[in-house]
């Protein structure tokens, strides 16, 4: 494993899944990590996607601090106003996030709905990086036009045409590589809009991790791209803006 490139997991998710029972727990994750050779990632909280948004963002934060890995904090699109409240209260806090991840659809919230648009929109103004989970064809229009950052988390190989059309226009968009398992579907990617808007995505440790390390580990991308998908762009992503 000495020729294995540094790898961050930019899908990272603790607490309880309240659609399917299942629990993550730090521990657990840090046992994939060892396993795949993941050095780290970008952590949110199940707590603060479903029910408890504040109590869920700390969590992650300190989860995070413990393991030497980034909070991504989440808002809940179902409630604007508190939305503004948490982003204002996060923002507040000596080491500001670079990341915000938003789940409209586990929110039940459409791309079209104002309060999906507002929160894009102060994060923009934020200037933080959006992380989002979704359908690219539904939640990437909403993205364009404004400058935003945004790594998209569900980007499935089916789907890829759709992401190729909006990031040839968006410099800032970026997608997982979790779901993208189709032949050449990262080589793609990478032909098209450069391996820099690919990042190691698995959703450790509700996805197959293994998986979609060893995908991007035996890819036709050069050993340059792979190091480029497997962590720089999402260190890049994580830097505080000069």
């Amino acid at each position: 494993m000495n020729d294995t490139p540094h790898l961050l997991d930019c899908d990272v998710l603790v607490g309880h899944d309240v659609t399917t029972g299942r629990w993550s727990r730090p521990d657990a994750v840090q046992d994939v990590f060892k396993a795949t050779g993941i050095s780290g990632g970008v952590v949110s909280s199940l707590r603060a996607v479903h029910f408890d948004v504040p109590t869920g963002n700390d969590e992650a934060r300190q989860v995070a601090d413990s393991n030497g890995w980034s909070a991504a904090p989440v808002l809940d699109l179902r409630d604007v106003l508190g939305a503004e409240r948490e982003l204002e209260r996060i923002l507040a806090q000596p080491d500001r996030p670079r990341t915000i991840r938003l789940a409209p659809t586990a929110q039940g919230v459409e791309p079209g709905f104002p309060s999906f648009d507002h929160v894009v929109r102060l994060l923009v103004d934020a200037d933080l990086t959006i992380f989002v989970e979704g359908d690219v064809r539904k939640i990437g229009t909403p993205f364009r036009g404004l400058g935003a950052r945004v790594v998209f988390l569900d980007t499935h190989f089916y789907h890829l045409g759709d992401f190729i059309v909006l990031a040839r226009a968006e410099s800032g968009f970026h997608t997982s590589t979790r779901m993208l398992t189709g032949p050449d579907s990262l080589e793609i990617v990478a032909g098209e809009v450069g391996a820099e808007r690919l990042l190691l995505g698995c959703r450790t440790p509700f996805h197959e991790t293994h998986s979609v390390v060893r995908r991007l580990l035996t890819s036709k991308l050069t050993p340059a791209e792979i190091a480029q998908a497997g962590s720089t762009s999402l260190t890049n992503l994580l830097e505080p803006a000069c």
